[in-house]
């Protein structure tokens, strides 16, 4: 089952996460499929691409949690 999940990059105390399409069964900092976009929650920077990412809906990825707390908010920052 594939998944839209974050993908942790940064040094310690500053983290800055990679919206990616990757395994249910992989590692957090796996090997992802595709990259979808990125996420800086120290600066509070969201970015995706959102025909990778509606892409990826219609093949059956579903996303964690977090990852659609994010793209609900990246949505709403849109249609404002």
């Amino acid at each position: 089952m594939l998944k839209i999940r974050l993908k942790r990059f940064g040094r310690k105390k500053t983290p800055f996460y990679r919206i990616v399409l990757m395994e249910n069964l992989s590692k957090r900092d796996g090997k992802c499929i595709r990259e979808l976009g990125s996420y800086d929650p120290l600066r509070k920077i969201l970015n995706f691409n959102r025909f990778e990412l509606l892409k990826a809906i219609n093949e059956g990825a579903y996303p964690t949690n977090t990852a659609r707390h994010l793209i609900y908010r990246m949505i709403d920052e849109i249609s404002r």
